[in-house]
């Protein structure tokens, strides 16, 4: 089983309006897809979660709880990803530009919207009502 992880990364509106999601473009894949990748030899799911997180969207990010999984075929075989709830912290990272053209922030419905697999639709919808992002 291939193994990876990646994160729902939240962050407040500028406004103090409602919550916005990153998505991350992909162009080799022609997708629009939540920041997630495989797992190094011997590392940690949660710690690959974060480290995908701010290679794909130049974000660092603070872990909030564990979203969930999503299991899928691919050509190499089957592939479980595990996602955690993630708050934005400070960003301007570097971006992995050999895997991420574009982030893009939107709100939770907007980013159902726009994501390209419905896996990764209904993982978002799951928690765009309830983000454990506290008060």
């Amino acid at each position: 089983m291939i193994e990876a992880a990646g994160g729902l990364l939240w962050r407040r509106r500028d406004d103090g309006g409602g919550l916005e999601i990153a998505l991350v473009y992909r162009g080799r894949y022609n997708d629009w897809s939540l920041p997630k990748g495989k797992l190094d030899d011997g590392e940690e799911p949660a710690a690959a979660a974060l480290r995908e997180v701010r290679e794909e969207t130049g974000f660092e990010a603070t872990p909030l709880a564990f979203a969930g999984a999503v299991a899928y075929e691919v050509k190499q075989g089957p592939k479980r990803v595990r996602f955690w709830n993630m708050l934005a912290g400070r960003g301007g990272g570097e971006l992995d530009a050999s895997e991420v053209a574009e982030v893009r922030w939107l709100a939770p419905a907007e980013a159902c919207r726009k994501l390209t697999y419905p896996i990764e639709q209904a993982i978002v919808e799951a928690w765009m009502d309830r983000a454990p992002l506290g008060s």
